[in-house]
């Protein structure tokens, strides 16, 4: 199943982050190239990375940003992007709340 949405940031600072990625040195570039493409797709479908179960939604996430649910999407060079999908009357949101790398992700969901 295809679900259209729109891409919306969780709050202002990490907005920012994501477009102080397109002026960084070439890696920072290259993650933003990376992240602009997944949040493409993600717009097309939102379903289209995979649903991480509730009970491992790590709790900063729920008490910071009232996520119900969450989805990570594969980067390249194991960076992964975490977003939720809410619903906001007839639009359907994806929300993103971080990017980061293979590393970092496996110690927030305490791998």
């Amino acid at each position: 199943m295809k679900l259209p949405s729109d891409i919306r940031f969780a709050d202002e600072s990490i907005k920012e982050a994501f477009y102080k990625l397109e002026n960084g040195d070439d890696s920072e570039r290259e993650l933003f190239k990376f992240i602009n493409q997944a949040l493409d797709n993600i717009e097309e479908n939102a379903f289209c990375g995979i649903q991480i179960p509730k009970r491992l939604i790590p709790k900063e996430y729920i008490s910071k940003f009232s996520v119900k649910n969450l989805w990570k999407y594969d980067l390249p060079k194991a960076w992964r992007l975490i977003y939720s999908i809410v619903n906001d009357e007839i639009v359907v949101v994806s929300l993103v709340l971080e990017w980061l790398d293979h590393k970092e992700y496996e110690k927030r969901f305490k791998y």
